[in-house]
């Protein structure tokens, strides 16, 4: 018999419940990222306040118990009751969704806390919170259990500082960790202080006997931001170019460099918003950056009569930039505050960006001759990679050009049903081939390091013959060809050996896949395999252990004593088709990692490649002395 489904069914949620009840909807998971989101909302209304005019330091604690402090020294929240709806205002901001002094009101002229969701969401999903208000010579507290107020608010005492503190500790119940990590607080914050010159950020980590503390505080804000992401890369010239201006209402603060690379690096932010995915403020600079490279060039005679123009992506070839804009009304496409539509934004950011601009080429000519002629270059490698990716279009059957000679493809031909699998030298490739599933899994052996797509211009990694393998088998283009809806196979799998050549392998193909067809880890397409590390046999009994733990685990279970036989496998070719299939292949029993971008983290992940993939060898040893503590299998 069906449920009933009448007018008695429908549920309405009160209060807070809605956001206990699908916390994904308003802080995207209850993942880890979702747990320091908590962080960033309670952040981003203290630097709102910074934002307007009235703090200038933030503390961050992670306190011992994994509970967040965060302190600002801004206005405070308004302590009077609120006459609609006849509690305090602060119990309005945390106990009522969309509430706050964002809405026109005049509270705020700009703010990154665009909702009014952020504090009544992080008391929604926290076991506790505790706020206390230090205003007019007064204290006030005021605690909440899971959203709720425990008590109303009370004056408990006076004070010569002014300012709001909150104190929360994540619920259990919600979230599938509750441990903070430091390391992606302290990206986040550093970010967020280059985004608001002169505001201190100070991140404290307290759980532990040492304490840890960073502060940030930058004077030159997103020129030294650009300073900062440059680093351990080889500037093209030593200025800084700077452009800020307002017209239209927007705020308009732009800051780039060019370096040695062939790589573009633009990020951009509204209200100290990161947009991963742009918007019109970041149309408005690319286009005035190509008008105004391209008029100059002709000017001074770099392009010449007959010559084409300059592409954007010439220009913007190895650019390191930041584009941060402030506005009143800033208008989202989307939920995820990830694409900003405004269109006055465009217009701000090209017309002050395009005069700006101008005059530093004509006050700097050495400079603007330097990116001219690399822009100019990089037009020339362009133009031969155009020549080099038509040869590796997959071309259909009447054109006559089939796929790459040692890819053993499979049988099915729909792209969901299909996986290829990377495999590293050719006598893993024949057990692969031998161990494979023939209608679903393709194998695509290598042979050999592929290029380091990090040293090298797109028309150099179009002839090198294993990228070009790739390419053709996977079927959907490179760089401004590539097309997601013409991929073969909805898992590609790296499997190399479980040593450190192996995990170079692995990188150097992850390298390639972030910078030239980024859509394919970005929609969960890239898996690493995980091969185990021993085969552990007693009597009849085989099992095979992925890491040490997991070794130990095994020997406990079936007692340690010499009938034991443990086989530490070097290498995929030391297995035979069978345990090939059993450990590594079989979609029933194997092991994958999923590779995964966080796109707001991109700058950070952008310097990791840098690090490890880049020319200089210091950032590098310093990176792996840094996270040494944080391997947990150097095997793996």
């Amino acid at each position: 018999m069906s449920a009933e489904y009448g007018a008695d069914q429908i549920q309405i949620l009160e209060g807070l419940e809605a956001v206990r009840k699908r916390p994904g909807m308003y802080i995207g998971s209850t993942s880890s990222k979702g747990l320091h989101h908590l962080v960033y909302e309670i952040v981003d209304n203290a630097i709102d306040e910074a934002l307007a005019g009235y703090c200038d330091k933030i503390d961050v604690t992670i306190n011992k118990d994994n509970s967040i402090t965060v302190i600002d020294n801004g206005r405070g929240i308004p302590v009077g009751i609120n006459q609609k709806k006849g509690i305090s205002t602060v119990e309005v901001v945390f106990t009522i969704l969309h509430a706050g002094g964002k809405f026109g009101g005049g509270g705020y002229k700009v703010s990154g806390g665009l909702h009014g969701v952020g504090a009544s969401v992080v008391n929604a999903l926290s076991e506790w919170l505790e706020v206390e208000i230090c205003l007019e010579g007064k204290k006030y507290f005021q605690r909440y259990e899971r959203g709720k107020a425990v008590n109303q608010l009370q004056e408990v005492g006076e004070t010569t500082d002014r300012g709001t503190k909150v104190t929360f500790l994540p619920d259990k119940e919600i979230f599938e960790e509750t441990v903070y990590d430091y390391e992606v607080l302290k990206q986040r914050l550093r970010e967020m202080a280059f985004l608001t010159k002169n505001l201190r950020i100070i991140l404290r980590d307290v759980r532990e006997e040492e304490i840890v503390e960073k502060d940030f505080h930058y004077a030159g804000g997103i020129k030294e931001y650009v300073e900062y992401l440059n680093r351990h890369k080889d500037p093209l010239y030593s200025d800084i170019i700077y452009c800020e201006g307002q017209k239209d209402n927007v705020y308009v603060e732009v800051a780039l460099q060019h370096n040695n690379t062939y790589t573009e690096s633009c990020y951009s932010f509204v209200n100290n918003i990161t947009t991963p995915e742009g918007g019109t403020h970041l149309a408005g600079f690319k286009n005035a950056l190509t008008k105004t490279f391209n008029d100059y060039a002709r000017a001074l005679k770099y392009l010449k009569e007959n010559e084409a123009n300059l592409s954007g992506e010439d220009i913007r070839e190895g650019l390191t930039a930041i584009i941060s804009i402030k506005i009143p009304e800033p208008q989202f496409e989307g939920q995820t505050k990830q694409k900003l539509g405004n269109s006055e934004a465009r217009g701000a950011v090209d017309s002050i960006v395009s005069e700006q601009l101008t005059y530093f080429l004509e006050q700097n000519p050495a400079v603007a001759k330097n990116i001219c002629e690399k822009s100019i270059l990089a037009q020339r490698a362009r133009d031969a990679a155009r020549k080099a990716r038509d040869l590796t279009r997959r071309k259909t059957a009447l054109e006559g050009m089939s796929l790459p000679g040692k890819l053993a493809d499979c049988s099915d031909k729909d792209p969901k049903n299909c996986e290829i699998y990377i495999v590293e030298g050719d006598s893993a490739g024949g057990s692969a081939k031998t161990a494979r599933s023939r209608a679903t899994q393709a194998i695509l052996p290598l042979r050999g390091k592929i290029l380091n797509v990090e040293k090298s211009r797109l028309d150099k990694i179009l002839v090198n013959n294993e990228i070009k393998a790739m390419i053709t088998a996977f079927g959907t283009g490179i760089s401004d060809d590539f097309d997601i809806s013409k991929l073969r196979y909805h898992k590609i799998i790296i499997m190399t050996d479980a040593d450190v050549d192996g995990a170079h392998i692995s990188t150097l193909l992850l390298t390639f896949f972030y910078r030239f067809m980024p859509e394919l880890i970005k929609q969960g397409h890239v898996y690493l395999a995980q091969p185990p590390l021993y085969k552990v046999e007693k009597n009849k009994i085989v099992k095979y252990a992925y890491s040490d733990e997991e070794l130990n685990q095994i020997l406990v279970e079936i007692g340690r004593d010499t009938n034991n036989r443990i086989q530490r496998y070097k290498g995929l070719g030391e297995m035979d088709a069978e345990q090939l299939w059993e450990t590594t292949m079989d979609p029933e029993r194997r092991v994958l990692f999923r590779v995964t971008i966080d796109e707001e983290e991109s700058s950070a992940i952008d310097m990791t490649f840098t690090t490890l993939m880049g020319d200089k060898v210091e950032p590098r040893r310093e990176f792996i002395e840094a996270n040494a503590k944080y391997v947990k299998n150097l095997d793996i």
